[in-house]
């Protein structure tokens, strides 16, 4: 089963979540960059989007604050990310372990460890 779909923002979110653990709207808004940190409400508002969407769960409540944690694990969000990134290029991977290559963003060591990796993968089946 594939999570819904993130904004980039829900992501950061999220990374926050997976970061810190069980964390209330304050401390997860607090732990936001100070030159770039969204008002206290923008933060509490996708915190309840991403609870309507089944990403984050309220834990427990301490005094008026509600603690939650992220329901989607990282692998979990990556994986659908990845998956659309796929389907926007049909499918294929190629065009963006290409642009990977290009941009610096992949190495032979890296390309190597994939192999390793796959190689194990086609042994499994």
């Amino acid at each position: 089963m594939h999570p819904q779909r993130v904004s980039k923002f829900e992501f950061q979110l999220l990374e926050k979540l997976w970061t810190l653990g069980p964390s209330s709207v304050r401390e997860i808004q607090e732990s936001l960059p100070p030159d770039h940190r969204p008002a206290y409400t923008t933060v509490q508002t996708m915190i309840h989007r991403l609870e309507e969407k089944g990403a984050v769960r309220r834990v427990k409540k301490v005094r008026n604050a509600h603690v939650f944690e992220a329901v989607f694990t990282r692998r979990a969000v990556h994986r659908r990310l990845i998956s659309d990134l796929l389907d926007l290029f049909g499918g294929s991977a190629e065009p963006v372990m290409s642009h990977l290559i290009e941009a610096g963003k992949l190495t032979l060591s890296d390309i190597r460890a994939m192999e390793k990796a796959l190689g194990r993968t086609e042994k499994k089946k």
